[in-house]
């Protein structure tokens, strides 16, 4: 053993090697009694060499001043461990470039995944080479079917939350392809299961290839499937807001359709997920800093006798004023709303301005999907989620005081945004890119692919 420098180093570092031998022999000497059957009470006392703590304690673990705090050390990174690369037979390798080779099928593009490169790979023969591209590929592959293509930039406004990653990571979906070698039936496992996503696929398919309008469309709108969770759920209401439609699903069935008042231009309706916990019967509203803003802050320093009249209380003044309009007749929340909380405050709720659902342009809102038939919406909620009748959640509006019937179960909302999609008579349609979103979407395919997509903000919000 090295010695430290100066005598009182070397004495410290003896007296703990002393005291350590004679514990082992101890030990030793303890065992051998003990199998022998004389226990170790019998052994002898021997006196060990007696050191201060402090001494046997290195430098960095001496006693701190509590007055001086310790100085945090930042944390060593770690690298992660060297990814170990799947064994590609060749046969395995041609399926995957087989898929490669008509990807635009599924609306993405062949040159982002380097056919040229795997074909050539397949050529010089299993090994090292073969499994790197293969596996290379195929990781995009999964990424883009599972997740989308479209860098985060592009999906303007796009807050839904999506666990596929985490279901479906790419090193489980290539051991399942290269263990059952069905390259395709392991990737189409990962796509979306919705019906409009197969509808879509098979309109492209029938799709001429110059009309390069029309194949956009339906590739951006197979995209933002991918953007969603892959089974949406047994089930869901989803909203599609170009469509001005909300739907509840169950099982795959449609068992109700409602018209919807969405967003207008400057306050537009954000894509988002969320679950319903409950309906609020007469809700309250609590005006969000836009729109006091916008209007109802005018109101209540220029005519603070109309805004009472319109059921509006106030606390504050100026940038601290804060304004709630009690439930009434005249609230904009009418009488009943979805609880789905979120970090946006985006909500379903019923409108007093009833008369605006027989438009066909239907953006008017500051965010929020004012529902038709809102008390029918949440009552049919109330009995799929909470088993309650008809008769309970109707006396219960009739009341009249603000309450929450919560669900004993929560249902998953979905907020999308599909320009091409099924219409109410179960036919695609196309609907008017009320918010300009499609853009962003198809300049981001005539871009070079980016390998690595951030992933979206967990909150949804």
């Amino acid at each position: 053993m090295c010695c430290l420098a100066g005598a009182d180093g070397g004495i410290r570092i003896g007296r703990v090697a002393s005291g350590i031998r004679v514990f082992k022999t101890l030990f030793a000497a303890g065992l051998a009694l003990a199998i022998a059957g004389q226990g170790a009470a019998q052994l002898p006392v021997v006196q060990l060499p007696v050191a201060k703590p402090v001494d046997l304690l290195p430098k960095t673990m001496l006693p701190v001043d509590p007055a001086t705090p310790p100085v945090p050390q930042p944390p060593v990174p770690v690298a992660p461990p060297p990814r170990v690369l799947q064994v590609w037979p060749k046969a395995d390798a041609a399926a995957l470039l087989a898929v490669i080779d008509s990807v635009a099928k599924r609306g993405l593009v062949p040159t982002d995944y380097e056919p040229e490169s795997l074909r050539a790979a397949i050529v010089a023969g299993e090994g090292d080479l073969l499994n790197a591209v293969a596996d290379r590929v195929f990781t995009r592959l999964v990424t883009d079917l599972r997740d989308g293509r479209t860098p985060v930039e592009a999906r303007v406004q796009w807050l839904v939350k999506d666990p596929d990653a985490e279901l479906y990571p790419v090193d489980s979906v290539m051991r399942v392809a290269l263990m059952t070698h069905d390259i395709e039936t392991a990737l189409a496992s990962i796509e979306p299961d919705h019906p409009d996503y197969s509808a879509l696929k098979a309109e492209l398919v029938k799709t001429l290839p110059t009309d390069i309008k029309k194949i956009n469309l339906i590739k951006t709108n197979l995209e933002r499937w991918r953007w969603l969770p892959r089974t949406l759920g047994q089930r869901y209401v989803i909203s599609n807001v170009p469509e001005y439609m909300l739907r509840v699903v169950d099982r795959g069935k449609i068992l109700a359709k409602y018209r919807v008042i969405v967003g207008k231009k400057s306050t537009a309706t954000p894509q988002l997920s969320a679950m319903a916990q409950g309906v609020v019967v007469h809700p309250p509203w609590y005006l969000p800093q836009s729109i006091i803003k916008e209007s109802v802050g005018a109101l209540i320093a220029n005519n603070p006798a109309s805004a009472k009249a319109q059921g509006y209380t106030w606390t504050g003044a100026g940038k601290t004023l804060a304004v709630i309009q009690q439930a009434g007749p005249k609230s904009a929340l009418g009488f009943i709303k979805i609880d789905m909380p979120n970090p946006d405050a985006i909500f379903i709720h019923d409108t007093p301005n009833r008369n605006l659902f027989d438009r066909t342009e239907r953006a008017f809102s500051h965010g929020c999907l004012r529902t038709e038939r809102a008390m029918e919406l949440g009552i049919l909620l109330g009995i799929l989620q909470s088993g309650a009748s008809a008769e309970e959640l109707a006396a219960l509006i009739k009341k009249g005081k603000t309450e929450k019937y919560p669900f004993k179960t929560n249902v998953p909302v979905f907020i999308s945004y599909f320009t091409m999609a099924t219409g109410v008579d179960g036919k695609l349609q196309s609907f008017v890119d009320i918010y300009g979103r499609d853009a962003p979407v198809v300049a981001a395919f005539a871009k070079p692919r980016v390998d690595a997509i951030v992933a979206l903000p967990p909150t949804g919000g």
